[in-house]
């Protein structure tokens, strides 16, 4: 199977979870429940619940026992977007190539969607408990890593960082080395934790080995580098149409790598990271097939055009 069509398998799974747990949220306000399906309806291809699927994979069985956890990322990635997005962030109109969440029910009932996709995704998470096959300790080790990946010490702060360094490199108290590890602290936070949290939720929810963990959890971080140096150099390269958004960083004069190093050098720590992310994989005492489908996910991530 090629890794588009298994991507297109995993979403379809993915999103038709999505749209059931939303659903079924107690008591929901109308036009608030309008909302948070809006967003969780724009699409994409789901790389973060399809890694958590493919890592449960590796030690257990159908991958269907893990679509709550599966969603509970994506709902935590899809409120990470509309908050992203709002005029407070970086501003966007466009998101997966249609008016932003606030571009359509105001920003207060964006923030509110938001809100309530990250508080609902615990709720979900949770709720992989009563799966027969899944163990609760297992559920409970997963719902720590999405909260502690997502949180303070995590996303929220990569968000923090990434807006503190808007138009540092214009500013006359520029210093190379210094942005250079402010870069890595927003690559490694905002993007990098959420993905390495999916990889980390499916090994925890098929109860893998404190090595496997550390081993897999490596190689998430490393993917989840190389896909936000390629975001970097999309915004600043890529076909605008394919990307579905407007592109803000250079209009907020966003510190990325493509701004930092240019486009050719980025290319190059992309490819660098790719190479090791493969490394990883080989170390897994596991046989090529097993594993087969994360190395697939992180070339597709590494060389995609949106």
């Amino acid at each position: 199977m090629q890794i588009e069509e298994f991507l297109e398998i995993r979403a379809s799974a993915v999103n038709a979870e999505l749209k059931r747990r939303i659903n079924k949220i107690p008591a929901c306000h109308p036009r608030l429940l309008e909302a948070m399906l809006y967003s969780v309806d724009a699409g994409g291809k789901r790389l973060r619940p399809a890694l958590l699927t493919a890592a449960y994979e590796i030690f257990a069985g159908n991958y269907r026992r893990v679509l709550r956890a599966a969603a509970a990322v994506e709902m935590v990635h899809t409120y990470s977007l509309i908050h992203d997005d709002l005029p407070a962030m970086d501003d966007d109109d466009l998101r997966r190539g249609r008016p932003a969440s606030h571009k359509v029910f105001g920003e207060a009932p964006a923030i509110l969607a938001g809100d309530a996709l990250l508080t609902d995704a615990f709720s979900v998470l949770a709720g992989n408990a009563e799966v027969k096959g899944i163990k609760a300790e297992n559920v409970l080790r997963a719902a720590a890593i999405l909260a502690r990946r997502a949180g303070a010490g995590g996303m929220v702060s990569g968000q923090a960082a990434d807006l503190e360094a808007e138009g540092f490199l214009k500013t006359g108290r520029f210093d190379r080395s210094k942005a250079a590890r402010l870069l890595d602290y927003i690559h490694l936070h905002k993007t990098s934790d959420l993905i390495t949290a999916s990889v980390e939720m499916g090994a925890a929810l098929a109860g893998a080995n404190r090595r496997d963990f550390k081993t897999l959890s490596g190689f998430a971080g490393t993917i989840g580098l190389c896909f936000q140096i390629t975001d970097d150099i999309l915004d600043v390269a890529g076909d605008k149409k394919k990307l579905g958004k407007s592109g803000s960083d250079a209009k907020n004069a966003k510190l990325t790598y493509a701004s930092l190093y240019g486009v050719e050098r980025s290319r190059a720590a992309a490819a660098g990271l790719l190479k090791r992310a493969h490394k990883k994989l080989e170390a897994l005492p596991y046989p090529a097939p097993k594993v087969k489908v994360l190395a697939d996910i992180a070339d597709y991530v590494c060389n995609r055009e949106r």
